[in-house]
């Protein structure tokens, strides 16, 4: 039997076919993308002998789980049955019968991103490209430079495919693919060179069951819109951020104190919430730096691993954890790793709302700066709202939470209508934060 595309997988050919050299697709879950975009990498690595080709995502344990183990084989069996293949482990990649070469990466794999950095390809594709950052995407991009050559001699185009569930129109791929800029300078882009297409569940309704199809129409308005419909979204205007207030820094100052805050989740199921561990910091002049988000479902020694790991990395002075629903075991935890880690325990009082509040004006006195992108992180602080139903939403905002925590110790005078600065003498240097993933 031939393989037969979908609606939106043949407007998806179409797009692929136009000539555009970066390719957004776009749309709602299940719809078919990754298969028709890792299919489209097959038929090109097979059209030109010895060519090299990329697929990444953040995760690098989920692109071996949903690529490597799921989507490839799947393709080849109902494309090319025939093909023998073979999976390179060591380094990363599929090589086929004409020596051409797929590799399959995650962003945050360092070492395998040392492999695969150290390439040329003539096509990348971005998969989940909600969880990639503006500034990996334009690393990426310095790796689309190979030259090949199809078998009939002719030289094979080089091609960005980008893929994701729609998040809000802030996020860069937005920015670069409707909005036409940049969105860090904000100069205008290319467009020639940048084409999208939306697919969506509907358009795949004859590989998916009528109940799934149902149960996604029947999802909360945000992620109905997301998951579903395919479409972005603006911020909540309830919000307590904006994307507008959260400003890049950059370049990093002398820090003056440099802090690790912890919000623990209490249990780490497939259904639990995050913990969240964010490092903050504070400049000689009083204006405030989120450094880094590692946050993540994680098991109590998980995390307190990582937020050591984090206070070591950043050569911080301090790490903060809430207590409220831990108690001792929080700080219990942290000393079980290593002992005489400098620790604070801080208890809620007031609601989430009420201690995020003025924090929150601190970024619209542009008094915070980020450096570089947390996609999660902001996330969660744009659709943070006082009326917000943890159980409704699906999620607790604990990435906020520790930022609230971490920017609370920074600025601890803030609830009395002033900033108290820092009673540490001199500032310390801060390394710079090196390498391509510090972005």
């Amino acid at each position: 039997m031939s393989y037969v595309r979908n609606p939106g997988q043949v407007r998806m050919r179409e797009l692929l076919t136009s000539g555009k050299r970066f390719n957004l697709v776009y749309g709602g879950s299940r719809s078919g993308k990754t298969f028709e975009l890792v299919g489209t990498i097959v038929e090109r690595a097979l059209i030109a002998p010895e060519s090299r080709h990329l697929i990444v995502r953040h995760e690098g344990s989920a692109a071996r789980r949903a690529i490597v183990k799921g989507t490839w084989p799947e393709v080849c069996k109902a494309r090319w049955p025939a093909m023998p293949y073979d999976w390179n482990g060591e380094f990363g990649y599929f090589q086929l019968p004409n020596k051409s070469q797929v590799w399959i990466g995650g962003l945050n794999d360092e070492k395998a991103m040392e492999r695969i950095l150290g390439n040329e390809y003539s096509t990348i594709y971005e998969n989940e490209a909600s969880e990639i950052t503006y500034s990996a995407h334009n690393l990426l991009r310095t790796r689309l430079a190979a030259t090949a050559r199809t078998i009939e001699g002719e030289p094979l185009t080089q091609r960005m495919y980008t893929d994701l569930n729609p998040t809000v129109e802030q996020h860069w791929t937005y920015q670069l693919w409707f909005s036409g800029v940049d969105p860090l300078e904000q100069m205008p882009v290319e467009g020639a060179q940048y084409g999208a297409v939306v697919v969506n569940p509907e358009d795949n309704a004859a590989n998916l069951s009528a109940e799934y199809l149902a149960d996604l129409r029947s999802l909360p308005p945000a992620q109905r819109k997301r998951f579903y419909e395919g479409k972005f979204g603006s911020d909540d205007a309830d919000a307590l951020w904006r994307r507008a207030v959260i400003v890049r820094a950059n370049e990093t100052p002398d820090f003056a104190r440099i802090v690790v805050a912890i919000d623990p989740a209490v249990s780490s199921n497939a259904g639990s919430d995050e913990t969240g561990i964010v490092v903050c910091a504070l400049d000689g002049a009083g204006n405030g730096y989120v450094l880094d988000d590692v946050s993540g479902r994680m098991k109590p020694e998980q995390w307190a691993r990582q937020a050591i790991a984090a206070y070591d990395i950043w050569n911080a002075d301090l790490i903060v954890g809430e207590v409220n629903q831990g108690g001792d075991m929080v700080e219990n935890t942290i000393r079980a790793v290593r002992h005489g880690v400098p620790f604070k325990a801080v208890r809620a009082s007031r609601g989430k709302y009420t201690r995020a509040e003025p924090l929150a004006a601190l970024y619209e006195r542009r008094k915070v700066f980020h450096v570089g992108e947390f996609p999660a992180l902001e996330s969660q602080m744009c659709s943070f709202k006082p009326d917000m139903d943890r159980k409704k939403a699906g999620y607790s905002p604990d990435r906020v939470d520790a930022l609230v925590w971490g920017l609370t110790e920074l600025f601890p005078g803030i609830t009395r209508g002033h900033v108290e600065m820092p009673g540490k003498a001199a500032a310390r240097k801060k390394f710079a934060n090196s390498g391509w993933l510090a972005a």
